[in-house]
C-alpha cells in the first residue's frame, strides 16, 4: 500500500481497443521510493468500420465510452488529479464551433493511394523532408489532407473557419470544449518544422492549407482545459485535462526505464514497431531521408529519431486468418500464446526471411497466404505442413532482423554506439520474439513495462501537475515500479542470424 497517493486517469487508445487506466502515484513505505501502481477501470473495443465505403473511426461511440469510464471512476469515490489521452498518430477530425464536421478516417483507408506521388509534383521529396524531417508514409496527415482536397465532397472542409484536431486533441476537445494540438501528435503529420517545433509555413503554403485550420501547439505537461461539468456531474471539483505526450509512442518512450547517460535505443512493440533513439535536436540529413527515418516530438524538448516498422500487425492478421480457417473446420481459436507454442513445435523451420515492411503486408485480410506467397516467390519454398508455426516463425524472424537493421542504421546515422535495446509495449510479453531479437542484434535486450504507453501518459500528467520533476525522475519512477527483465544473446547463434540478416539486406536491395 502506497502512502500519500495521488490519482490520475489515463485514456489509452490502440488500433483494436481503448482503455481507461487509473494510476496511483505515491511513496512505498518499505523503501521510501516514489512508485506508480495501475488499475484498469474499463476496456472497450476500437476498430475502424466501413461507412459508405470509407474506413472510419466510431467517434460518437468512443466519446460515449470515455464518459462511461469517467462515471465509473466517480463511483469509486477517489479524487483524480487530472486526465490524459494518448492515441496513434496521423488521423484527425475537423470541428467547427461545437460541431464535428469531419469524422476521422483510418490511416489504413485507401484514399491516400498515390497521394505521395501527387505531393512530390507539388514539392520535391527532398524539400518536403528538409522542412519536416519526417519519414514518407502514404498515410501521413499531409497526404490525407491532399486526398480531401482532391475529393469534391470534402474539399470545402479545408477552410480557416474550421479546426483540424488529431485524435487525442479531438477527445480532449470533447472533454473540455477547448481547441489545441499537442506537439508530439502534430509531429507525425509531416507538416511540423522540427527545428522550431511548430507548423511549417512552407509546407502549408505549398499545399494550399490555411494556417487558420490548425490549432495552437501545446507541449506535453500543459493543461488543455478543465473537464466540462456535464460530462460527469458527480465529479463536483475542477479536473484538468493535461496534454500528455499524446502520440502513444512518445508516451511509451517517455516510460523507458533507462538511466541518464546510458547509450540505448528503444523499441515500442505493438501493432507497429517504433525503433529509435532520443536526440537533443532533429537530425534531418540525407542519410536519414534515404533510410526513411522520422524526427518526431519527444518529452522535455527531445526528438525521437525513429523508424516505423510494420510490427505485430502481421501476426495479428495471420492469427485472424488462421482462426477463420479453424472456425470452418470446427476447431478452437488460437491465442497469440498458442501461436508461439506452434512455432516451438516446428521440427524443421523454413530457412526464409521476409522484409516485414514490404507493401505486401500493409493491407488487412489474407495475411498468412501473403506471407506464404512471399516466401515462395523469394525463396522458392512451399511451406507444406505445420503452416501456423512455420509462418509465425518466419514473421518473428523477419521482425528480429529488421530490428537489427534499424539499430545498425541508427548507429551509422548518429555515429554513436548503442549498447542496449529497451523494448516497451505489449510486444515485450513475447519471450520468443525477445530472444530472437537479442540473438539477431547480438547485444543486450531489456524489457520495460508492457503498459509503457499508459505509464508514460499517467506520469506526464503527474509531471504537469508538479508531482514529478522531469523526464529522468519519471523514468526513475518507472524503474522503481515495474520489473525490468533482461535477455542475453547467444554468441553461438551469431552466424545463423548473420545469414538471415544478409537475406534481409538482399530483399531490401542493400
Amino acid at each position: 500500500m502506497l502512502n500519500n497517493v495521488r490519482y490520475y486517469l489515463g485514456f489509452d487508445f490502440g488500433a483494436s481497443s481503448g482503455r481507461a487506466i487509473l494510476g496511483m502515484l505515491g511513496t512505498d513505505p518499505a523503501d521510501g521510493k516514489k512508485k506508480l501502481e495501475l488499475e484498469e477501470v474499463y476496456r472497450f473495443p476500437n476498430e475502424a468500420v466501413r461507412v459508405g465505403g470509407v474506413l472510419k473511426w466510431e467517434m460518437k461511440r468512443l466519446f460515449g465510452e470515455m464518459k462511461t469510464a469517467i462515471g465509473m471512476v466517480a463511483q469509486r469515490g477517489v479524487r483524480i488529479e487530472s486526465i490524459g489521452i494518448d492515441t496513434w498518430g496521423v488521423d484527425f477530425g475537423i470541428v467547427c464551433g461545437d460541431e464535428v464536421v469531419f469524422e476521422p478516417v483510418s490511416y489504413r483507408d485507401e484514399r491516400t493511394d498515390g497521394m505521395m506521388e501527387e505531393a512530390f509534383r507539388i514539392m520535391p521529396k527532398a524539400e518536403i523532408f528538409a522542412h519536416t524531417g519526417l519519414a514518407f508514409l502514404q498515410f501521413n496527415t499531409l497526404y490525407q489532407l491532399l486526398a480531401m482536397k482532391k475529393n469534391p465532397e470534402t474539399a470545402h472542409l479545408i477552410d480557416a473557419k474550421n479546426t483540424l484536431l488529431f485524435m487525442p486533441d479531438l477527445f480532449a476537445w470533447y472533454l473540455t470544449g477547448r481547441e489545441g494540438t499537442e506537439y508530439t501528435i502534430a509531429s507525425t503529420s509531416q507538416m511540423i518544422d522540427p527545428s522550431v517545433r511548430t507548423w511549417s509555413k512552407e509546407i502549408l503554403s505549398a499545399f494550399g492549407l490555411p494556417e487558420g485550420l490548425f490549432a495552437p501547439i501545446q507541449q506535453p505537461g500543459e493543461i488543455r482545459g478543465m473537464l466540462k461539468k456535464e460530462i460527469c456531474p458527480a465529479l463536483d471539483y475542477d479536473i484538468p485535462v493535461v496534454a500528455v505526450a499524446s502520440h502513444d509512442t512518445a508516451s511509451a518512450v517517455a516510460a523507458v526505464p533507462a538511466r541518464k547517460g546510458e547509450s540505448f535505443a528503444y523499441l515500442s512493440s505493438g501493432t507497429w514497431s517504433l525503433l529509435g533513439v532520443e536526440t537533443e535536436t532533429p537530425v534531418c540529413t540525407e542519410s536519414v531521408m534515404d533510410a526513411n527515418f522520422s524526427n518526431e516530438g519527444g518529452l522535455n524538448g527531445t526528438t525521437r529519431l525513429l523508424k516505423n516498422i510494420m510490427g505485430l500487425w502481421i501476426i495479428q492478421e495471420c492469427r485472424k486468418q488462421f482462426n477463420e480457417e479453424r472456425a470452418k473446420a470446427g476447431l478452437e481459436k488460437l491465442s497469440f500464446a498458442d501461436i508461439v507454442d506452434e512455432v516451438r513445435r516446428v521440427k524443421e523451420p523454413v530457412d526464409a526471411v521476409i522484409n516485414v515492411d514490404d507493401d505486401a503486408f500493409f493491407a488487412p485480410d489474407g495475411m498468412a497466404d501473403r506471407v506464404a506467397d512471399y516466401v515462395k516467390t523469394h525463396d522458392g519454398v512451399e511451406l507444406g505442413g505445420d503452416r501456423v508455426g512455420k509462418i509465425a516463425d518466419i514473421v518473428y524472424r523477419g521482425l528480429a532482423v529488421k530490428y537489427r537493421w534499424g539499430v545498425e542504421t541508427l548507429e551509422a546515422i548518429t555515429g554513436g554506439k548503442i549498447d542496449t535495446l529497451y523494448i516497451v509495449g505489449g510486444g515485450g510479453k513475447n519471450e520468443l520474439l525477445n530472444a530472437y531479437t537479442a540473438n539477431a542484434l547480438q547485444r543486450a535486450v531489456r524489457i520495460g513495462a508492457s503498459e509503457g504507453t499508459v505509464i508514460g501518459n499517467l506520469l506526464v500528467q503527474a509531471m504537469g501537475m508538479g508531482a514529478v520533476k522531469d523526464l529522468w525522475e519519471l523514468r526513475e519512477v518507472v524503474a522503481n515500479s515495474f520489473d525490468n527483465r533482461a535477455y542475453d544473446f547467444d554468441p553461438a547463434a551469431a552466424e545463423k542470424w548473420a545469414k538471415a540478416y544478409k537475406k534481409l539486406l538482399k530483399l531490401m536491395g542493400e
